[in-house]
């Protein structure tokens, strides 16, 4: 890579990680090889922060360890998989790459699978989280970036968005049913909480620990709408959410919830923010509190 292609990242890195505006996948236009995609050319200033990756997996046999091999090692301290009651080798995938991994004797739901990706993190003292789906639809080479601004204390939560454009995203693989709620829903939630995110329903997002230490997740579903709650329940209790563009791949192996899960999620939100209304106005709900 040419030396001014080297400098032309490093004196835009001090203002990426803030801009939910810059999209990571501009290294490829500047000829940035593979190998460097997503990585920080600066350091963590603060190396008692430990970044636990949490990777909530299901039938990732063929994913994870693609998956793995993209998260950069050098912007992380561990990597811990979950596997929900697989019903193929993700296990044995994750022990051969020596991982942490995490069985649970019978399927809890992605939202159960997260609370025990968390648990496990905490336990383990991380001051950074991170999560990522293993199904490789994320670019988890951008993981530094992610986590850039928990660490410079800027925000306290970091989405990893797919949706920089409507181009961008259909042409990743995104079925158009699925970017047409993903707008609808993501706006119906910008509109009442007052934010002005890409999107919420990205499965590559970071997290200070005192958010989850926080957070009262066992109140939180066990199914897919817990990615909501968690987000509303923490803007509920003052804390910040930035974003990054992320590029996205949409293929056979990657895990999707077909229609008809997708319009009972979409339905959760409504309600979810229902909730979040009366909560606002006096009428309490258990998911909206700190512990």
């Amino acid at each position: 890579m040419k030396r001014k292609n080297i400098e032309a990242l490093r004196s835009r890195d001090r203002s990426i990680y803030t801009d939910s505006s810059f999209n990571p996948s501009e290294a490829e236009r500047l000829n940035t090889p593979s190998r460097l995609k997503g990585r920080s050319f600066l350091r963590r200033r603060n190396k008692s922060a430990k970044v636990t990756v949490v990777m909530p997996a299901y039938n990732a046999e063929r994913t994870l360890e693609r998956t793995y091999r993209d998260i950069p090692k050098q912007d992380v301290d561990e990597i811990v998989v979950v596997d929900d009651d697989s019903n193929d080798k993700t296990v044995e995938v994750a022990k051969r790459l020596k991982l942490p991994v995490i069985v649970h004797k019978k399927n809890l739901g992605y939202g159960g699978n997260q609370k025990t990706c968390y648990r496990e993190a905490l336990k383990r003292r991380a001051g950074i989280i991170v999560m990522i789906h293993p199904d490789y639809q994320y670019d988890a080479t951008l993981t530094g970036y992610l986590i850039q601004p928990i660490i410079e204390k800027r925000y306290d939560i970091m989405l990893g968005s797919r949706i920089r454009s409507r181009e961008e995203a259909l042409r990743g693989g995104m079925p158009l049913y699925k970017y047409l709620s993903n707008r609808f829903l993501t706006l119906c939630e910008n509109l009442v909480l007052g934010l002005n995110l890409s999107e919420y329903h990205t499965g590559f997002r970071a997290y200070r620990s005192e958010v989850l230490n926080k957070l009262p997740l066992d109140n939180f579903s066990n199914d897919f709408v817990f990615d909501q709650e968690i987000l509303i329940s923490a803007h509920a209790c003052g804390y910040r959410i930035g974003e990054i563009a992320v590029p996205v791949r949409y293929f056979p192996e990657a895990s999707s919830i077909n229609f008809w899960r997708s319009a009972k999620y979409g339905l959760m939100i409504i309600y979810l923010l229902i909730i979040y209304i009366l909560d606002i106005i006096g009428i309490k709900n258990r998911i909206f509190v700190k512990k």
